[in-house]
């Protein structure tokens, strides 16, 4: 299943909601599962211009698009998705292209 990176930036009622409900990233998580069937393989909190940083894992593009927009349309965050591409499968595709 393919994988992408979304970095993720809290509004200022993002950040409300955190702070009176941490527990909410994981609710978060869980409602994308179900509704979406995007997994979570892992999860960070950064400093920096981001403030998560996610490594999903999700059927298609169309997919994690919906689910950005339907996580940016709450108010409480920001996200930036990308398409991860694993290193040997980079190598392995350069590798068979024609020269």
């Amino acid at each position: 299943m393919p994988v992408f990176v979304m970095l993720t930036t809290l509004t200022d009622e993002g950040a409300k909601t955190l702070k009176n409900n941490p527990k909410r990233i994981k609710e978060v998580d869980k409602e994308v599962m179900d509704k979406f069937g995007v997994k979570i393989l892992a999860q960070y909190a950064v400093m920096g211009p981001y403030d998560f940083v996610n490594i999903i894992e999700a059927p298609d593009n169309d997919t994690v698009v919906k689910m950005a927009v339907e996580l940016n349309s709450r108010g409480t965050i920001r996200t930036l998705t990308m398409p991860a591409i694993d290193i040997e499968t980079l190598i392995k595709d350069l590798e068979e292209m024609p020269k």
